[in-house]
């Protein structure tokens, strides 16, 4: 449990919590597999380490410094005490040393973002912190926390540089697809981190009811007397499951420009893992630390990944990943499956049953049925 607040491990004036603390934690216990195995393939991408090593030196981290020292407010005992408290605590819980600075910023947008080269710095907006109670506030305190301890905050940086870049080169076909490669592959990776970030959050507010809040406000603003979180995540059910292979198609388009998750699925992703073992495990004090990280074998966190992965595409409920298992599975008429799955469109189809030359009845494809809205839900905490 946090202690009373006594020094320890350079941190001072921890608040008195009735929370667990990980000591010496590392990263690797609570990072989604696909997290990890993204960011391996984003290094393997071609010209990213190029890019990356250029951009290290370039990247004006330290006017980035002064742009908040000057034009934002920085948390500390005298402002934003509150928050203070919290990222301290988060510190002290999840055992980083280095308590990183943080800064809240006038922006009506409900946002977070851990960024920097050399150092972490966590920056909040003032909608997040009107948005948000205490213990939901703590979460994504928390969540950020999570992102310095797992090294992002490098990547989003350069993330935020080459999004903007791509913008001022679009006029240069080949340099702005080259930029827009890497971006691509980075947003793939970013999405993958906050799911690890999100499970960071969890481990420090060990609450996983004002997780849920914190991520149906970020969805449907200051009205939690007029939401539910259990039919918030029945939402994200009827999202994973709902529809055909149009649908299917239509997720990942959706998905592809955005750097964060869908808020049901943030959702739907946190509770599962919460009900976890390796969830359970964490909090009986059965973790990977930070001096075993060393001895870590890359091969085992591939297969791990691809273990990861291979269980997620057996045991969802999505129409595509459905009919990827049953080509792994070798399962006969995918051709009328397919057709049926993008409601009649491919050729031959048509309503009501008919005879083949050879006298077996073709696949009749179901009525069209209407499309989900493809509304877009906020980014949400970075």
């Amino acid at each position: 449990m946090s202690d009373d607040g006594h020094e320890q491990n350079g941190h001072e004036n921890v608040p008195s919590r009735q929370r667990r603390r990980f000591e010496g934690i590392s990263s690797r216990a609570y990072e989604h597999p696909a997290d990890r195995s993204a960011l391996v393939a984003l290094r393997k991408l071609s010209g990213f380490d190029t890019v990356f090593k250029v951009l290290s030196g370039l990247l004006p981290e330290r006017s980035l410094r002064l742009l908040f020292l000057s034009d934002s407010v920085r948390v500390s005992d005298a402002q934003f005490a509150h928050l203070n408290d919290m990222l301290r605590d988060a510190c002290y819980i999840l055992d980083l040393e280095k308590v990183p600075p943080m800064y809240v910023t006038q922006d009506p947008q409900p946002n977070a973002m851990c960024i920097g080269l050399d150092e972490p710095i966590i920056v909040v907006t003032t909608g997040l912190v009107e948005l948000l109670d205490e213990e939901e506030m703590r979460a994504v305190v928390g969540h950020e926390v999570g992102h310095a301890l797992s090294g992002h905050a490098v990547y989003r940086t350069i993330l935020l540089f080459l999004t903007n870049l791509a913008l001022r080169v679009a006029w240069i076909p080949l340099g702005n697809l080259a930029i827009m490669a890497i971006v691509t592959a980075l947003r793939e990776w970013f999405r993958k981190s906050e799911l690890s970030a999100d499970r960071a959050g969890l481990l420090v507010g060990q609450d996983l009811q004002a997780s849920m809040r914190g991520l149906m406000k970020l969805a449907g603003g200051n009205h939690l007397h007029e939401m539910n979180v259990d039919a918030f995540l029945a939402q994200a059910e009827e999202y994973e499951a709902g529809g055909d292979l149009r649908d299917s198609v239509l997720k990942i388009l959706n998905t592809l420009p955005r750097t964060h998750p869908f808020t049901t699925v943030r959702a739907g992703e946190l509770k599962k893992w919460a009900e976890s073992r390796d969830f359970q495990r964490i909090m009986d004090g059965h973790y990977s630390r930070r001096h075993e990280d060393k001895d870590t074998s890359v091969s085992d966190s591939f297969r791990q990944s691809a273990a990861s992965y291979a269980s997620d595409v057996k045991n969802s409920k999505d129409p595509l990943m459905k009919l990827v298992t049953d080509i792994a599975g070798g399962a006969g008429d995918l051709g009328g499956r397919v057709r049926r799955g993008f409601g009649g469109f491919a050729s031959g189809g048509g309503s009501g049953s008919s005879k083949d030359t050879s006298g077996s009845p073709k696949d009749a494809p179901p009525r069209d049925t209407d499309a989900h809205p493809d509304d877009e839900s906020p980014n949400g905490d970075g």
